[in-house]
């Protein structure tokens, strides 16, 4: 296993994390005994990051961690967790949170506290001020609970900038893969100001999981790869300023590809991410064609969501993700929301700024996703 300096957090982390959010379940349920297995078997491995949240697994998913690690040397194991920080309730609940948090991973103190999901608007309105989350996570500093006062975040690139700039965070955790790198500019502003750089969703949140002879072409002709997930996680790990990916792993033989690719001592050459990196705006320039998901087209009358149809099929036609578009598919399907439910009433073509011929492109992503 590879490992990368965590900010000025003074840590090394594997390249590799472990993300506890996707444990492996059986009839909706966490399998515990496969679980805490699969987490043991990563410690092992080497991975000595793993994230958690709250609200993973309506709260079991620290469990299993704490299970997982029981035993463990403690001073080994990077555990991150969060929690939610978007009302008064938040806040006032905020040390109850930590202290169920501490018990259910069984430990006494976490190594990265989050706040999960945090925007600028939250932190002007319920970290910075007085008798605010942040002074409340100084405390619990201050007594051991916590090790670095954290957050992940969805805001747009200029808001996690200035949430940056505050200095009042060790580490943050954002998203970036190959279907969105909008967040690669926050990655090395972050890594100027010695902020440690966390990525969540390497692999698309499992879109980049399943077979694309599309995405393998990514790669410049004569140089091997195994799967979409190698070249997924390879390009994330390419990035200088990232320290961790993590990622959620409900298999052995996941977790087995992500550790061979993560243990890669080689990165991305610059050649090949050049050739990624135009094979992604080539995409990005079909797609637009296509749809750019304005929505001026909503509401539908009949309620089909149509950006969401058109952008799974962007999936299968640009990308060749089929499997995950038409797993998504079915899930609009149930919905009440899927392209199969236009009626043609013609009330969206009159509102694209594109002038798409919504209908009949409606009609060819129930026709294909369908199955």
């Amino acid at each position: 296993m590879l490992y990368r300096p965590l900010g000025k957090t003074g840590w090394q982390v594997s390249a590799l994390g472990f993300g506890a959010m996707r444990l492996p379940t059986v009839d909706g349920q966490v399998d515990e005994g496969v679980a805490v297995a699969l987490l043991r078997r990563a410690l092992e491995q080497g991975i000595n990051y793993i994230d958690s949240a709250f609200g993973y697994h309506g709260g079991t998913s620290e469990v299993f961690v704490g299970k997982a690690i029981a035993g463990w040397p403690r001073h080994r194991v990077w555990l991150s967790t969060k929690a939610p920080v978007r009302e008064p309730d938040h806040v006032a609940q905020w040390r109850a949170r930590l202290e169920t948090q501490l018990k259910r991973l069984n430990t006494d103190y976490v190594d990265i506290y989050n706040c999960h999901g945090l925007r600028w608007q939250e932190f002007q309105q319920y970290v910075a001020p007085a008798g605010g989350v942040l002074e409340q996570a100084r405390r619990a500093q201050a007594e051991g609970l916590i090790r670095h006062f954290s957050l992940s975040c969805h805001d747009t690139p200029e808001n996690m900038k200035k949430l940056i700039d505050t200095g009042e965070f060790a580490t943050l955790t954002l998203q970036y893969n190959l279907l969105d790198r909008t967040n690669a500019d926050v990655i090395t502003y972050a890594r100027e100001k010695g902020v440690g750089v966390v990525v969540m969703g390497p692999v698309g949140g499992g879109r980049l999981g399943v077979p694309s002879e599309i995405i393998q072409r990514f790669m410049p002709p004569g140089r091997v790869v195994r799967s979409s997930p190698e070249i997924a996680l390879r390009f994330v790990l390419s990035h200088p300023g990232v320290s961790v990916a993590i990622s959620g792993m409900s298999s052995v033989a996941q977790l087995e590809e992500n550790l061979a690719t993560a243990s890669r001592e080689e990165p991305l050459s610059a050649a090949e991410l050049e050739h990624i990196a135009e094979a992604l705006d080539e995409i990005k320039r079909l797609a637009d064609l296509y749809c750019t998901g304005c929505g001026y087209c909503q509401p539908c009358p009949n309620e089909v969501r149509i950006p969401d149809n058109f952008k799974l099929m962007n999936y299968h036609r640009l990308y060749g993700l089929t499997e995950y578009a038409r797993r998504e598919y079915a899930k609009l399907l149930l919905k009440g929301a899927s392209a199969d439910k236009c009626r043609e009433c013609g009330e969206c073509e009159p509102k694209c700024p594109q002038n798409i011929p919504i209908i009949a492109q409606l009609k060819e992503v129930a026709e294909t996703l369908k199955g």
